[in-house]
């Protein structure tokens, strides 16, 4: 009589088990990565299960058309990217059997970017000054095998420099891979 008793209590508390570790929540992880298409070091911060600060120091790329000559003008620039991400479809991505590891997942961001000036500059063109943009953003990140990273966001933002303000489109898209 003992013994079942024994083989109830063994039976349910495995079956408790199991199904705890299947409610496990999916939470966002701390990470390091370094992205290649445009170079840059980014850390990412958990705050919380679905939060996390993304912070990037990178160098960004651009392109001026002057019509007056003909010709048109890149331009490279330090930068520094802050978003604070809200991983929104983790657990659905969890249950349908994806990958949610490395923060893999959909989210929406409030943007800081603040571009520095111009390294390289052409008369023809003028400097290039500083500007400071916020963007809300919709975006995704995947880590695959080999913690190959890609991400793309996109959204609507406000650019500011010292000749005016105005609305602009805001887009990223990185390749790198994830250190730590």
């Amino acid at each position: 009589m003992k013994k079942k008793y024994l083989f109830l209590f063994l039976f349910f508390n495995a079956f408790y088990l199991i199904h705890a570790q299947d409610e496990a929540p999916v939470s966002v992880k701390n990470q390091f990565k370094i992205n290649m298409l445009f170079p840059s070091l980014v850390y990412e911060l958990a705050l919380s299960e679905k939060n996390t600060l993304y912070s990037e120091a990178g160098v960004g790329l651009g392109y001026r058309y002057n019509s007056y000559y003909g010709e048109g003008n890149v331009y490279f620039f330090p930068l520094i990217n802050e978003q604070f991400r809200h991983y929104y479809n983790l657990k659905k991505r969890a249950n349908k059997g994806k990958r949610t590891a490395f923060n893999s997942g959909n989210y929406l961001a409030a943007n800081a970017l603040y571009n520095f000036r111009s390294l390289s500059t052409n008369d023809k063109y003028g400097n290039y000054s500083e500007s400071f943009t916020v963007a809300a953003l919709w975006g995704l990140q995947r880590t695959y095998k080999g913690r190959f990273n890609l991400e793309f966001n996109i959204g609507p933002g406000v650019n500011f420099d010292k000749y005016d303000t105005e609305f602009v489109p805001v887009g990223n898209f990185t390749l790198g891979w994830v250190i730590k």
